[in-house]
């Protein structure tokens, strides 16, 4: 069997067991204990703790009602637990390969499957590959396992495959290792894959960064309603997107329509 450089066993994502950390504030899932999974917060286990997990809702910018949405990795739940409190009217599905970790769902308080809430155990970039073409709005990939992003989701096939699975102006949500030069490689995949209406957003506590990819009508439309669409937003939205909002609007820029020059008569002379 292969082993990784610190000379640990290599294990199947399948097979590793994650560690629960309970204080006075939140419960922790980890399958290190210098690397936090997951983290909710007992006095409000619906809303996003982790700063990344924020910026993944910045989405919302460019769909703020989705109808259905795919999420590659459980976790403790925080996407998915959001995204059925708050988008009522969307069909979620979870997908998860380690059914160690789908037992511990309870515990993070995910909601039971139901007509439009389902977590499946299995491998996320096989059931993107099976997907029928445009069957999701939203498709978010936050999948790791203990030695950190599985190749598999974060190969050019895959993206293509998010991309067939998405709908005409559907959007990619993916949360990567901010490790250079691989995260800017993983990007240029998505590039690939998307063309120009691409965004990386850097998050504040660092060790993440955000891509998000749509269409260019996508880009340009939410560019120049950026601020109505903001102010449509529900208290919950905004207050998830306080710390993102203003990266996104940043990326946006060169999608904001310009101004025609307004042409002036000659001066006159004498």
């Amino acid at each position: 069997m292969p082993e990784f450089e610190d000379s640990r066993p290599f294990i199947e994502a399948n097979d590793l067991k994650p560690a629960l950390h309970t204080d006075d504030d939140s419960l922790t899932m980890l399958f290190d204990m210098s690397v936090i999974q997951s983290r909710m917060r007992l006095d409000d286990p619906i809303e996003l703790d982790l700063q990344y997990t924020r910026a993944m809702m910045g989405f919302v910018m460019l769909n703020p009602a989705p109808t259905s949405i795919l999420v590659i990795g459980l976790g403790g739940g925080s996407l998915p637990k959001y995204c059925h409190a708050h988008f009522t009217q969307a069909d979620i599905t979870v997908v998860e390969i380690n059914p160690h970790v789908i037992e511990m769902r309870d515990a993070f308080k995910v909601p039971p499957d139901g007509e439009r809430f389902r977590v499946v155990c299995g491998d996320g970039a096989a059931f993107v590959t099976t997907a029928k073409a445009a069957s999701y709005d939203v498709i978010m990939v936050d999948g790791f396992s203990y030695d950190g992003q599985p190749e598999d989701l974060c190969s050019l096939a895959f993206y293509k495959a998010c991309r067939k699975a998405l709908s005409e102006s559907g959007i990619l949500a993916v949360n990567l290792l901010d490790k250079e030069p691989e995260c800017s490689r993983l990007i240029g995949r998505v590039w690939q894959v998307f063309g120009e209406a691409v965004m990386a957003l850097d998050i504040e506590c660092g060790g993440n960064r955000i891509v998000m990819a749509s269409t260019v009508d996508m880009f340009r439309q939410c560019a120049a309603s950026f601020g109505r669409r903001w102010a449509e937003l529900s208290v919950a939205h905004k207050e998830t997107l306080r710390f993102t909002t203003a990266s996104i609007e940043y990326e946006l820029e060169p999608w904001r329509p310009t101004k025609p020059k307004v042409s002036r008569p000659p001066k006159r002379r004498g």
